[in-house]
């Protein structure tokens, strides 16, 4: 009986040892694998950081005025603090600054998985789900923001009850892409008062300071910019409700309505969270619920969902671990030279309601596990 036992336990640690490794050789190969075959795709999304960072030390319009009539799929539509903080890397030429972007954010993965607060294989596993989830590995190869705000937000997760933390997530995040500051949302409806003035306090500042070098009318530019592509279900490569029932042939108006009745779903989703469940689950309902109230809603945006996935495979739903590996369909939906695949484009906001839902029930079963008897009662059912 010793011996098996003595057995086993060399098992569990060759296991712990063999999965961080295995994990990151897995992100490097794929990595490599995904950057090798980018073409003049690699850093596509970088550029346009880049390029709003150049105008705004060349004293130009930090915003391209063509931005509206390109659709806004690689042009620039972010705050305007965002170009001043990538402003130093233009320090650096042109193809290291890229490659030092994105091998930046192929970094975030490992980082914001093991800031999770879950299991220590349950942090790895997220690393070999992420290696394997076509939406993040299509983040690296763009260089888009989505990996660096999963690193915010497992921070966020992580120091959820230090005001400092969670301010400073919110506030960076907002600064970066306008979506995280449903966090600080979340905050105030979870009673966390200080890190909502934490998020108000850093993000004014940073703003206000940002605002100096490009000047008040850029924020009014962005903002012209920002209402105007979410009203436009035609833009390319867009994935919300609304953009995938014009995809099928709704006119705009039958469009603007799915889009409107998903919103309205997503919202009310997040209240009923903010409502009765845990600030664990309602955090993992912010943060799907910050990307559904976008439009356009991409592929790659999903990067976002390993965090509730590994929550709930922390709480036993072992085969959430299999919901990263849907983002591939997507792939499909908008394929060169071929009509736009519909049924592969709505592959992507039924995963993010699908996850919605899931985080719903397994935060009404957390619920019941928590009252007086709940756990013995679920056992014994």
């Amino acid at each position: 009986m010793m011996a098996s036992e003595s057995r086993a336990r060399i098992r569990l640690r060759l296991a712990d040892a063999v999965l961080p490794v295995g994990s990151l050789l897995l992100l490097a190969a794929m990595l490599a694998l995904i950057l090798s075959a980018a073409g003049n795709t690699l850093g596509y999304d970088f550029e346009a950081y880049a390029g709003a960072a150049r105008r705004f030390i060349n004293g130009e319009r930090l915003y391209d005025a063509g931005a509206s009539a390109a659709g806004g799929f690689g042009i620039y539509l972010y705050p305007p603090p965002f170009a001043v903080a990538i402003a130093p890397l233009l320090l650096l030429p042109d193809a290291v600054a890229r490659w030092v972007w994105v091998l930046a954010m192929g970094c975030c993965l490992p980082l914001g998985a093991n800031l999770m607060p879950v299991r220590r294989d349950v942090r790895w596993k997220i690393v070999c789900l992420g290696a394997l989830s076509w939406p993040f590995l299509y983040s690296v190869k763009l260089g888009q923001v989505g990996p660096l705000l999963f690193l915010l937000f497992a921070a966020a997760w992580r120091w959820m009850d230090r005001p400092w933390a969670v301010g400073v997530a919110t506030a960076v995040g907002t600064l970066v892409k306008v979506q995280p500051a449903l966090l600080g949302v979340w905050a105030v409806a979870t009673g966390r008062w200080r890190a909502a003035a934490v998020a108000v306090g850093v993000g004014v500042a940073a703003a206000a300071a940002a605002t100096l070098f490009t000047g008040p009318g850029s924020w009014a530019t962005y903002a012209d910019l920002v209402r105007g592509l979410g009203g436009t279900f035609s833009t390319d490569h867009n994935f919300a409700p609304g953009a995938v029932a014009h995809l099928t042939g709704a006119s705009d108006g039958v469009a603007a309505a799915v889009q409107l009745v998903s919103v309205g779903l997503a919202a009310a989703a997040l209240l009923a969270a903010f409502r009765w469940a845990s600030p664990v689950a309602s955090l993992q309902v912010t943060i799907v619920v910050s990307q559904l109230l976008s439009s356009p809603l991409r592929d790659h945006y999903a990067v976002l969902l390993l965090l509730p996935v590994a929550w709930l495979v922390s709480r036993g739903r072992t085969w959430a671990a299999l919901i990263p590996l849907l983002g591939w369909i997507g792939l499909f939906a908008f394929v060169e030279d071929s009509t736009p695949n519909w049924p592969a484009a709505a592959s992507i906001p039924l995963t993010f309601f699908g996850v919605l839902a899931l985080v719903l029930v397994e935060a009404y079963r957390e619920r019941r596990e928590e009252k007086p008897g709940g756990r013995a009662a679920a056992t014994e059912g």
